[in-house]
């Protein structure tokens, strides 16, 4: 049975904060809010809550999971970056984006898509995010709550709670914050590509 924090939106607690990260520091799989909709959490090192989520999410090894970063100096650290990539992302981030980008040697090979060596990567907008992140001390390995079957989000964190109650460690309630997933933007190529049309539009590369 998982643990069920209510977490202030934009005033986290910090007691709650710190025993959310000892979850996630034990192995444990979250659900957490983003600036785009509910996502789900885990340790970065943690091959077993990894293979978790991929099982919550009915998905398999070529789908790219998302490492959550404080900002593009961490981001820097797990994807290669080139100065053209750098002005984009620095003007669409903090935000509801992710960037398929290379990864770097810093990234395990079981997050990376298996032939292009790809990694999604965030920055997200949220205090909640910000307050776990800076607790954890390192990206936070990431997938956005849809469940299989669906198209879009989970959002009701009610109805979280009555389907992955039994599946996760933790479910963090702040309140509403949205059903649209992110845009995704691939910059792996000469140009970036938009691969989704998410909640961030304000890009520039329509």
């Amino acid at each position: 049975m998982s643990q069920y924090f209510e977490i202030h939106p934009q005033n986290p607690q910090p007691r709650l904060i710190k025993q959310a990260v000892d979850i996630i520091h034990r192995g444990g799989v979250i659900v957490y809010p983003t600036d785009s909709s509910y996502a789900l959490g885990c340790h970065l090192g943690d091959k077993n809550a990894m293979q978790r989520i991929r099982r919550i999410r009915q998905i398999d090894e070529k789908r790219n999971l998302t490492l959550v970063c404080r900002d593009l100096s961490e981001l820097s650290i797990y994807a290669k970056v080139t100065n053209s990539d750098y002005r984009l992302l620095k003007s669409l981030t903090p935000g509801p984006y992710t960037f398929l980008l290379k990864g770097t040697s810093e990234v395990p090979r079981r997050l990376m898509h298996p032939k292009r060596r790809t990694i999604g990567i965030r920055v997200v907008d949220h205090p909640v995010v910000n307050a776990l992140l800076s607790e954890l001390e390192q990206p936070l390995m990431s997938c956005t709550l849809i469940m299989p079957g669906e198209d879009l989000p989970e959002t009701e964190t009610d109805e979280i709670r009555r389907k992955l109650e039994k599946h996760v460690d933790l479910i963090i309630d702040a309140g509403p914050c949205g059903i649209e997933p992110t845009t995704v933007i691939r910059m792996t190529d000469d140009a970036p590509e938009i691969r989704r049309q998410g909640k961030g539009r304000d890009h520039g590369l329509d």
